[in-house]
């Protein structure tokens, strides 16, 4: 049991940091840029923002690692960089939160589909698995793999996780909200589909990333909690559901907006929230103010 399950089972209620993407291309990361790349190239930027949250009070801090596949990395001509990527992402965050505070070990979708044919199983088999043995020699203390919408593809990697690491293994996929107000993933799972297939792989934590603004996560980890009575679930909502203004993509959530909406998560039973796409350390020094207080 990682030391953040531990800390779960005894009650703790957990904030997590934000947006890593968006503070990157402040700091001078340039379109068609790999993001991870910055991890051996500019390594005191990257770890500067894991500070930035810990600063306001995040107690975990994911690596600067969602695309770090190789078959992701591949198309910046860094596939055989991936273990090294990776590898520094971990140490980055792991040095930037010291001995008290968490690091999850960040893995995102490889950008294949399996359904098409484009990558057969072993292949994203072995790029979960090589990305998640850098992590974890990094010094992580559970994986997170996140923003997924193939149940297929996020039990592939809770397999190779499983299979060739000790660490504790966590699941988050996103969904969107449907006409008839039900939430999907694009490839048409429920969370509750969500629930029973990645409990049996293996994920230990389970939740939702992305694709929704704090309210919108509310009934999403109600659904959740109704499949999984004990399953730590964890939230890492958007500031609000982007609006293109003034030629510019905008997340419109104000940090106090989101942290309004943190009772009735926990209330829904969340564990671990918070943020994505958006969201600032401003917005996690509002969530994190929430969740003290709500304690």
């Amino acid at each position: 049991m990682s030391s953040i399950l531990k800390a779960l089972t005894l009650g703790r209620v957990l904030v997590s940091d934000g947006a890593w993407g968006t503070y990157l291309q402040a700091k001078g990361l340039r379109v068609g840029e790999c993001p991870e790349s910055w991890n051996l190239s500019h390594p005191d930027d990257v770890q500067s923002i894991a500070r930035a949250y810990l600063d306001v009070g995040a107690d975990v801090v994911e690596t600067n690692s969602f695309g770090g596949s190789r078959l992701k990395l591949a198309r910046y001509g860094l596939a055989d960089k991936a273990y090294d990527l990776n590898l520094a992402a971990a140490q980055l965050s792991r040095s930037a939160a010291g001995p008290d505070k968490f690091v999850f070990g960040s893995i995102g979708p490889t950008g294949k589909l399996l359904l098409m044919g484009e990558v057969s199983t072993d292949e994203m088999y072995e790029a979960f698995r090589e990305q998640a043995m850098a992590l974890v020699e990094g010094g992580v203390d559970a994986l997170l793999i996140e923003t997924m919408t193939d149940l297929e593809e996020a039990k592939l990697a809770i397999w190779a996780a499983r299979e060739h690491t000790t660490s504790d293994v966590c699941c988050t996929m996103t969904f969107d909200k449907t006409a008839s107000g039900e939430y999907r993933t694009i490839m048409g799972i429920s969370p509750a589909e969500m629930v029973r297939e990645l409990v049996e792989a293996g994920a230990c934590m389970i939740g939702a990333n992305c694709g929704n603004g704090m309210a919108d996560m509310i009934p999403i980890v109600r659904e959740i909690r109704s499949e999984a009575n004990e399953v730590p679930i964890i939230v890492h909502a958007n500031a609000g559901v982007p609006v293109y203004r003034d030629g510019a993509t905008v997340f419109p959530e104000s940090p106090e907006e989101m942290a309004s909406y943190v009772g009735e998560l926990l209330d829904a039973g969340a564990n671990i929230i918070g943020g994505c796409c958006g969201t600032t350390p401003g917005h996690i020094r509002r969530i994190a103010e929430a969740v003290r207080n709500r304690k």
